[in-house]
């Protein structure tokens, strides 16, 4: 999908109240590269900041999924899942993930083993 495409399909979500201005704003600025700093997240020395999630094969050691994913996208991201599906989100305080995201804490967050499919998920913020 160009990038001509995505903006206008990022429009049209805004247009259908599917995402907020903010929300269209930060999106925006994800497609031209995240030059300015989305609100709330600090700026610094060494510029964006990213999600990454890395799930790893136990048994071979290989990655078989390694997402980045901008940190203003994550926001976006989590508020759009939230109204698609709100019981998935019980009991997660999006206020308190936004501004652990937004505190400029670099490393890894999680850890999670899989023993059942012998995965381990990690996330990090770089």
């Amino acid at each position: 999908m160009t990038t001509s495409e995505e903006r206008l399909k990022i429009l049209k979500m805004l247009e259908e109240d599917k995402i907020t201005p903010d929300e269209a704003a930060t999106l925006l600025r994800a497609l031209d590269g995240g030059a300015r700093t989305p609100p709330g997240v600090p700026a610094s020395g060494s510029g964006n900041r990213y999600l990454r999630v890395q799930v790893t094969d136990m048994q071979s050691g290989t990655p078989k999924v390694n997402v980045t994913i901008p940190i203003g996208l994550v926001n976006v991201g989590l508020r759009m899942a939230e109204r698609f599906a709100p019981q998935e989100f019980e009991g997660l305080d999006m206020e308190e993930l936004e501004t652990l995201l937004s505190s400029g804490m670099v490393g890894k967050m999680v850890e999670v083993m899989d023993e059942e499919d012998q995965e381990m998920v990690e996330i990090y913020v770089e």
